[in-house]
C-alpha cells in the first residue's frame, strides 16, 4: 500500500472487537489516532458471517459478509483488524466482484451499490505503508528490555481462494524490534489455537493452547502478542499451565509505545495481568 500521511479509512471493528476484546477496539483506535490515520466506523454493521454461520448455513454467511460491504463507501478503503472478518469479507467480495448476477442480488436484497472495486486492508498493510519517519515520530515509550514472541495464529494464512493476498507474517517481529523490544524465534507463531473449538469442544482447544504458551515460556518470551483477538482469549481462558505469561493484542502494545492513554483500563480485562512485568520493564507507572 502507498505511504500515509493523513487517510480517512472505512473501519469494521466484527464482534470481537465489540465485546470481548473492547481493549484491542480501544487500542487500535489510540494507534491510528497517533499515526494520523481516522477510523469512521461503518454504521449499523453486522456480524461478517464467522464461524457458526458459515460452518451451517453458508448462503446465510455470505449475505451478512454482503450486507456489511454494502455499507462501505466506494470513496475509502476498508479497514478490518480481526483475521476471521477479513476472510469473510474478502471471500464475499470475490463472489461479487466476479459474478454480476450475485451483485445485482446482494444491490437488490440491501438496496444499496455494492462497489466491486472496494479497497478491504487489514490493519498490517496500512501500518506497513507508514513511512518509517512517521513511526519514529510517534515513539515515545521505547519497549527496551521486553522479550516477546508474536504470535500469529492460523487465520491469516489464506484459503486457496486467496492465495495471492498478501502475507504479513513478520511484520509484528519488525515492529517490535524497531519499537526497541526484543523478538525472539520461537516454532509457533503460526499454530491454531483451536479458534471457536474453544466454545464446543475446549478438550481440543486447552492441550493446543498449552503447547503454544509452554511454547513461548521455553523460548524465554515474557509475554505473547498477538495479531488476532480470538487468539488471544483462547490462550488466556483454555491455558492450564502453572507457568503462564501475558497475552497482549498487537494493538495495546503499539499503543503502550506510541504514549496513548488509557492502557491502564485496557489492561484490567486481561485475566493474566501483564501489569507486573510492564511495570518490572518500566513501561507504565
Amino acid at each position: 500500500m502507498e505511504s500515509v500521511k493523513k487517510m480517512d479509512l472505512s473501519y469494521f471493528p466484527g464482534c470481537s472487537l465489540a465485546t470481548t476484546a473492547k481493549e484491542s477496539n480501544q487500542s487500535l483506535t489510540k494507534v491510528c489516532e497517533k499515526l494520523g490515520l481516522n477510523l469512521i466506523e461503518l454504521e449499523d454493521w453486522n456480524c461478517c458471517g464467522s464461524s457458526s454461520a458459515h460452518s451451517l448455513d453458508q448462503k446465510l454467511a455470505f449475505r451478512l459478509a454482503a450486507r456489511n460491504l454494502s455499507l462501505a463507501p466506494s470513496d475509502r478503503p476498508l479497514l478490518v483488524m480481526c483475521p476471521t472478518c477479513l476472510h469473510r469479507l474478502k471471500l464475499a467480495h470475490k463472489v461479487i466482484s466476479e459474478n454480476p448476477a450475485a451483485r445485482a442480488e446482494e444491490e437488490a436484497r440491501w438496496g444499496r451499490p455494492v462497489d466491486p472495486g472496494l479497497k478491504i486492508v487489514h490493519f498490517f498493510e496500512v501500518l506497513s505503508g507508514i513511512e518509517p519517519s512517521r513511526l519514529e515520530a510517534a515513539l515515545v515509550r521505547p519497549l527496551r528490555g521486553l522479550k516477546c514472541v508474536p504470535y500469529y495464529g492460523c487465520m491469516l494464512a489464506r484459503p486457496p481462494s486467496l492465495r495471492k493476498e498478501r502475507n504479513y507474517h513478520g511484520l509484528i517481529e519488525k515492529m517490535l524490534t524497531s519499537l526497541g523490544a526484543e523478538s525472539l524465534p520461537w516454532s509457533f507463531s503460526a499454530r491454531c489455537c483451536g479458534t471457536f473449538l474453544s466454545a464446543a469442544r475446549p478438550d481440543i482447544a486447552v492441550p493446543l493452547v498449552n503447547e503454544i504458551i509452554g511454547g513461548a515460556v521455553k523460548a524465554g518470551a515474557e509475554c505473547i502478542i498477538t495479531a488476532c483477538a480470538m487468539c488471544q482469549l483462547n490462550l488466556e481462558i483454555r491455558c492450564t499451565l502453572k507457568d503462564r505469561i501475558p497475552t497482549l493484542h498487537f494493538s495495546e502494545i503499539l499503543a503502550l509505545a506510541f504514549g496513548a492513554k488509557g492502557a491502564r483500563s485496557w489492561f484490567k480485562r486481561h485475566l493474566v495481568d501483564p501489569m507486573p512485568l510492564l511495570r518490572g520493564k518500566r513501561l507504565i507507572e
